[in-house]
């Protein structure tokens, strides 16, 4: 049966979190987003009521 020798699954086990801790992440973290946010305006904007007729 092999799954009780543990020697190949150890590998593989060893050599994904090599790949998930070692390679991945700078490549996340390197990731640029096409289009930088604008900064939006501290202002308030201008309220205004509304004068309708309900009846």
């Amino acid at each position: 049966m092999p799954q009780l020798n543990r020697a190949p699954w150890f590998a593989i086990l060893a050599f994904s979190w090599l790949v998930f801790l070692v390679i991945i992440p700078p490549k996340v973290v390197a990731h640029v987003f096409p289009n930088t946010p604008t900064p939006q305006s501290t202002k308030k904007p201008e309220v205004k009521p509304w004068n309708w007729p309900w009846h």
